[in-house]
């Protein structure tokens, strides 16, 4: 696909995909959300980490209220069936982890794009807002599955009515969010994280989303079958002989992602 809302730039195994429509602050528009969905899939077929990300000073501030295609034409569930659903889980079905690095405001379904990721970083000028209840809806864009699990039903509740802005450190407290990182050492900090995971043991990382995933709709004898299923895989990759053999050996593992 020939992206015009975002870009994608590889490297060492990390596919870092960034919205780019800067001047509405990265707004979701129907052509941006197919590029997202187009740019997640595809790098999860050829990196080991994705790196979802903004330009400008917002992450991305939600639906583009002045996309002209939804203007004229507003219909707001089959929206989010066919556009949103698809975008959304092509990040959570990703096979490999994908982190939000989280560079400004996130709002809306902006919001909740990146905390369906794996992992968010935000900087330390960033926040999130449930800006739904302003103009008369309830969250969407999976922040009415995210939220509660998250941060508890009261906070979620409270995020979803009163629609107030929720600082990176105060989203990290609550457990929202994974970290948070000065302004100045924003992208050295998750580099630095996107490089780890490039360099894990991939096959493992595969099934630690799998399985964190499904256990809330588990039961716990349920969930400890599926561990034994997935921990039997993951003694069959090269990486798991190789991780014993390093720790044996008293030197790093060299995982090659298979």
């Amino acid at each position: 696909m020939d992206y015009q809302t975002i870009t994608r730039e590889d490297r060492d195994g990390i596919a870092i995909v960034t919205l780019n429509r800067a001047e509405v602050m990265n707004a979701l528009n129907t052509q941006m959300r197919a590029e997202i969905t187009h740019a997640i899939g595809a790098a999860g077929r050829e990196a080991r980490v994705v790196v979802l990300t903004g330009t400008g000073r917002a992450f991305c501030s939600g639906q583009d209220l002045g996309d002209r295609a939804t203007a004229s034409n507003v219909n707001l569930e089959r929206t989010l069936r066919d556009e949103y659903i698809p975008m959304l889980m092509a990040v959570v079905d990703c096979p490999v982890p994908v982190i939000a690095a989280v560079n400004g405001t996130a709002a809306g379904a902006g919001a909740n794009l990146a905390l369906v990721c794996d992992v968010v970083i935000a900087t330390e000028s960033a926040s999130f807002i449930q800006a739904f209840s302003r103009i008369g809806l309830i969250p969407d864009a999976g922040g009415t599955w995210v939220l509660p699990r998250t941060i508890g039903l009261q906070r979620a509740m409270g995020a979803a009515l009163f629609a107030d802005k929720i600082p990176a450190r105060q989203a990290a407290d609550w457990g929202m969010i994974w970290e948070v990182a000065e302004d100045d050492a924003f992208e050295e900090v998750w580099m630095e994280r996107a490089r780890h995971l490039a360099t894990g043991p991939t096959e493992a990382f595969k099934r630690i989303k799998q399985i964190m995933r499904a256990s809330s709709g588990h039961g716990l004898e349920e969930q400890l079958h599926l561990e034994g299923q997935l921990q039997g895989q993951c003694g069959k990759t090269r990486d798991f002989k190789e991780g014993v053999m390093a720790f044996m050996e008293k030197r790093p593992a060299v995982f090659e992602g298979r």
